[in-house]
C-alpha cells in the first residue's frame, strides 16, 4: 500500500514539474514502461532510481531524504512475509489492504468472517478447505488467520462492519463446543464500539449482496481510492477500484446492512439465544 502511495506521489511530482514519461525514462536509461510501472506500484522502488527522478523533478534534499526513507520502508517485507507460503498470490494483496484500511466492511454468506474467528473455528474451516494438508501446514495457516486479527487491538484499529448470513451462524463448524466458543466471540464483538455486527436471517429473503462474499476497504491516505474485493471460485479473486464498481458494491453492502438491522435489531441477544441451541 505504501508503494501505491509513493508511486502516485512520483507521478504527481513528475507531472507538476512538466517532465514527460519519456524524459524521465531517458534520465534513468530505462524503458518508459519502467516509469509507468513505478508510478503504478507494479515494481519495487529502487532507491537510486527514486533519487535520480526526484532530483529531475526539482525536489529538495530534505524531501528526497524523507521520500527515500519511505521507499525503503515500502520495499521491506510485510508482517505476513513469514506466512507467504500459506498465502495464495491472489490473497496477498488482501492482507495488505486489510492491514492499512481505515474502514473494513464485510458481507459473509458462508462462514464467520476471518477477523472474528476463534482459533478452533478457524482450524475447522481451514481443515475443510485443505483436508489433505499436514498438521504442521494446517497450524501455520491457522497462525496466519489469528495473526491478522491483531490489527483490531491496535490504537488505530480500523472500523469494522460485518454482515453475516444466518446460514453462516447455523453451519456447524467443528462441533457444538467450537460453535459455543465462536458464539461467545461474536457476542463480545457485538458489544465492541469499534465493530458493527449485523445478521441477515433466512426470512429476509433475497437482497443485492447475495452474489457471494465481498469486502470493501477505505483508507486514510488521499492517494488511495476505495477498493472492493470479491472472490471468484476457489482459486482466484477480483480487486475493483473503478468508482462505478465500488459504488455498486458499497450500495449493496449498505442495503443489506439496513435490511439486517430491520430484521435483527439486537444481534447480541440473537447470538445469545443461538448459543443456547449449541449448548443442547
Amino acid at each position: 500500500m505504501l508503494r501505491i502511495i509513493l508511486g502516485k506521489r512520483l507521478k504527481e511530482l513528475r507531472e507538476g514539474s512538466g517532465v514527460r514519461v519519456d524524459d524521465a525514462a531517458k534520465a534513468l536509461r530505462v524503458n518508459h514502461l519502467t516509469i509507468r510501472r513505478m508510478e503504478n506500484a507494479q515494481v519495487g522502488l529502487k532507491v537510486p532510481y527514486v533519487k535520480e527522478l526526484l532530483r529531475l523533478y526539482g525536489v529538495g534534499d530534505a524531501e528526497i531524504g524523507e521520500f527515500i526513507s519511505m521507499a525503503e520502508q515500502a520495499n521491506a517485507p510485510g508482517w505476513w512475509y513469514p506466512f507467504r507460503d500459506a498465502l495464495p498470490d491472489w490473497f496477498r494483496a488482501y492482507v495488505s489492504l486489510e492491514t492499512d484500511a481505515q474502514v473494513i466492511r464485510v458481507y459473509e454468506p458462508h462462514y464467520v468472517t476471518g477477523l472474528l474467528q476463534t482459533r478452533d473455528y478457524a482450524r475447522a474451516v481451514i481443515r475443510a478447505g485443505f483436508p489433505n494438508a499436514p498438521e504442521e501446514a494446517l497450524e501455520h495457516r491457522v497462525d496466519l488467520r489469528v495473526r491478522r486479527q491483531a490489527l483490531l487491538e491496535q490504537p488505530d484499529a480500523p472500523t469494522l462492519w460485518v454482515v453475516l448470513e444466518e446460514a453462516a451462524l447455523r453451519r456447524d463448524v467443528g462441533g457444538a463446543e467450537v460453535m459455543r466458543g465462536q458464539m461467545d466471540r461474536l457476542i463480545e464483538a457485538a458489544g465492541d464500539p469499534s465493530i458493527t455486527l449485523r445478521i441477515v436471517p433466512m426470512a429476509a429473503g433475497a437482497h443485492p449482496a447475495t452474489g457471494g462474499h465481498l469486502t470493501y476497504f477505505r483508507f486514510r491516505e488521499r492517494e488511495l481510492q476505495d477498493i472492493v474485493y470479491t472472490e471468484v471460485g476457489l482459486t482466484s479473486a477480483v480487486y475493483l477500484d473503478q468508482r462505478p464498481d465500488v459504488v455498486t458494491h458499497l450500495e449493496a453492502l449498505t442495503r443489506v446492512s439496513l435490511l439486517a438491522a430491520e430484521y435483527v435489531p439486537d444481534p447480541q441477544t440473537y447470538l445469545m439465544n443461538l448459543r443456547k441451541e449449541y449448548a443442547r
